[in-house]
């Protein structure tokens, strides 16, 4: 009875066990099949991420302006320039290396040849001349200077295979620089090509000083270089200023056409072109620009060109060359009604 007990006792116990042991396993197994699917989960969520991110986000109008914008700013803002000068300076800097190479020795010896060269030509010979002699010598050495290069038979035997590269490159790329280091230059021809740019009716003149300034004066002004006419003043130049001889004769010209019967009409002008002012045998000082206003029914000069010796010695002040300039205009003058046809005259 009591084995009996005992055996259902154990059979009990062992069977509970057994179901105990079995939902157990199953809870475990369950437990990290979810983990594993969590662990899955968050794997597959991190790689496709950033895709989905790119795909979702969306740049407003404005945005993309602003990014173009700052694309621009920065592609203007790369030193472009400065890349340039860069390139350019190192082959200048690798052209002076190459040339430095060059011994001192073959230096010497194109400096010679060059010479003998130059002094080949007559003794006028102009600038053209000079490049071209100098410029049939570099083809000339070039081509001995490949031969030797190339291991053949052309220049001198002092100069070495390698030294004969050296100067085929200096001759054929770094020919300028090579010029400058030896001491060579040529200035460049300047023809001098004269213009006729004078207005038509003005008479050429050697004297520079008699170009005047301003616009060109007409032909009824009767215009008269270094001349001073002497008339009654109709208006005084001490305070009479116009900024060209041009004006001058126009304000004589207007005088005349304006002025009330009775008035003396301008049919004389006289101009201080001047800067330095201009001299007159009188008390006052005559300056730049000076208009004068005069009137005469029979115009006389008082200076014409240069004055005389005689009267320098008298008048040390003078100088040699009268400073005015002057014109009898063609017209009609007349005071208190009368009328007198004029025209310019030289006495």
């Amino acid at each position: 009875m009591a084995r009996e007990g005992r055996a259902k006792w154990g059979g009990f116990g062992s069977g509970s066990g057994h179901c105990s042991y079995k939902r157990i396993t199953l809870i475990v197994c369950s437990i990290n099949i979810v983990i594993a699917l969590y662990v899955l989960r968050s794997l597959y969520s991190s790689l496709y991420i950033y895709p989905n991110k790119d795909n979702v986000v969306k740049y407003t109008p404005d945005q993309i302006r602003k990014m173009e914008e700052s694309i621009k700013i920065r592609r203007a803002s790369e030193p472009i320039e400065l890349v340039k000068l860069v390139k350019r300076l190192k082959h200048e800097f690798w052209s002076e290396k190459s040339v430095a190479e060059l011994p001192p020795a073959v230096k010497h010896k194109i400096t010679d040849e060059i010479l003998q060269r130059l002094r080949s030509l007559r003794p006028n010979a102009n600038i053209s001349e000079q490049q071209e002699l100098v410029e049939t010598w570099r083809k000339e050495k070039l081509k001995e200077a490949k031969k030797l290069a190339l291991g053949g038979e052309g220049l001198n035997s002092t100069l070495l295979q390698e030294e004969a590269e050296m100067l085929v490159k200096a001759l054929e790329s770094n020919w300028a620089v090579l010029s400058e280091d030896i001491g060579l230059w040529i200035p460049t021809e300047i023809n001098h090509q004269e213009h006729d740019d004078k207005p038509e009716g003005v008479e050429d003149t050697e004297d520079e000083d008699q170009i005047l300034a301003g616009r060109p004066l007409p032909p009824e002004c009767n215009t008269k270089l270094h001349t001073d006419y002497g008339g009654a003043a109709v208006r005084w130049g001490l305070t009479h200023h116009k900024e060209s001889a041009a004006d001058c004769c126009q304000a004589c010209l207007d005088q005349a056409k304006h002025a009330k019967p009775g008035e003396r009409k301008c049919n004389i002008w006289v101009y201080c072109p001047s800067e330095g002012g201009c001299y007159s045998p009188d008390i006052h000082e005559h300056k730049h620009m000076e208009c004068w206003l005069k009137s005469s029914e029979r115009p006389k000069l008082n200076f014409k060109d240069r004055y005389s010796e005689a009267y320098r010695n008298s008048h040390p002040s003078a100088p040699v060359i009268v400073p005015w300039v002057s014109g009898v205009v063609s017209g009609e003058i007349g005071k208190g009604g009368s009328r007198l046809l004029y025209s310019s005259f030289d006495d």
